[in-house]
């Protein structure tokens, strides 16, 4: 089954200047709040500024994981202005935050990426409380038009660049074993996985290609299309659970846990590792995804990012006592044993942790 989600795009470079308000007049938008966090705020404001008088005002409270406290401000911040709509400038926190207050109030959403996380393309919200990360689906946080602008990552950093493109290849990989996936996201999620990792060494190379940057946004639209249209396994709840309840940032995180969790499910989907390997020009997929993020400098173990020894055995605990989509059954060993070789940094292998 495919269903094809209703979200009007727009790409090209300076999009982000002079869409944004063509796509509200064409929604019939009139009071925009524009979103942000405090790192994206300068672009933000130029977002705001070309929107004149549709412009309500500028809110740049978004935070990773879009806390409780802070969808409730956004909230808050919304209605204050009068607002009609939204539009969310930046990465995952700021889209995140403008679907939390789409949740909440019905307003459409208008996003603007500057990462390649691919939240923009999605039906998926999350929220976090008491430490922990709840995530859904409902239609009305879906945005209805997506402003892709390749000028817009000229000026995000290399590493995050990095770590966010291979954010985006964890959706298009679990896509191809996700349960309802179809052949229509198989051919996404593989030009999207081939797309993006093309386009990073580029980046790397020269940070200010916007050939480069515009082939990465091409491919997060696809993989973020794919987190949209199919049922996340394994490696996204071990990611939710690391951010949610330790505070491990988004996209690294990310970077670190998928060569694991592949080499763990490779074996029970050995159609779709091969898929992933031959999009990466490689035979083993797993260890290609760990080499691709590694030779341009991502963080190679949680470790580095921050966690605990301590806290392996707690974030296995979670995973095991949750129902997800995984094309292998997971008990607390198996996510102990994923966990503990992320945590330390190991090699990865195709059908196994080495």
């Amino acid at each position: 089954m495919y269903e094809a989600r209703p979200a009007r795009v727009v790409f090209r470079p300076g999009a982000a200047l002079t869409a944004t308000a063509e796509e509200a007049r064409h929604l019939g938008l009139r009071r925009l709040l524009v979103l942000s966090g405090e790192r994206g705020a300068d672009t933000a404001r130029a977002v705001a500024d070309s929107l004149g008088p549709a412009c309500a005002g500028l809110h740049t409270g978004a935070r990773m994981h879009v806390p409780a406290e802070v969808a409730d401000q956004g909230v808050a911040a919304a209605r204050a202005a009068g607002a009609d709509g939204c539009v969310a400038v930046g990465g995952g926190s700021a889209i995140g935050l403008g679907k939390a207050i789409a949740l909440r109030t019905g307003l459409p959403l208008i996003a603007v990426p500057s990462t390649y996380a691919g939240s923009e393309m999605t039906p998926v919200w999350g929220l976090t409380e008491h430490g922990v990360k709840r995530t859904g689906r409902d239609p009305v946080v879906l945005p209805r038009s997506v402003v892709y602008d390749p000028e817009l990552t000229l000026t995000l950093p290399v590493p995050l660049s990095v770590t966010s493109g291979i954010n985006a290849l964890a959706h298009a990989v679990e896509a191809l074993y996700a349960p309802d996936g179809s052949p229509l996201v198989a051919l996404m999620a593989k030009e999207g996985v081939r797309a993006m990792a093309d386009a990073l060494p580029g980046i790397a190379a020269a940070p200010d290609s916007v050939p480069a940057r515009s082939r990465a946004l091409y491919g997060a639209w696809l993989c973020g299309a794919c987190l949209g249209a199919t049922t996340m396994g394994l490696h996204h709840k071990l990611c939710h659970v690391l951010g949610g309840t330790f505070g491990l940032p988004h996209a690294e995180t990310h970077t670190v846990v998928l060569p694991y969790v592949l080499a763990f499910n490779a074996p029970a989907v050995p159609e779709a590792a091969a898929a992933v390997g031959r999009a990466l020009g490689a035979v083993d997929a797993p260890a290609a995804l760990q080499e691709l993020a590694g030779g341009l400098g991502a963080p190679r173990s949680l470790a580095e990012l921050g966690l605990k020894e301590a806290d392996l055995a707690v974030a296995a605990a979670q995973v095991a006592g949750q129902a997800y989509a995984n094309p292998r059954s997971v008990t607390a060993e198996d996510a102990s044993g994923v966990l503990r070789a992320a945590y330390e940094g190991r090699s990865v292998r195709h059908g196994g942790i080495g």
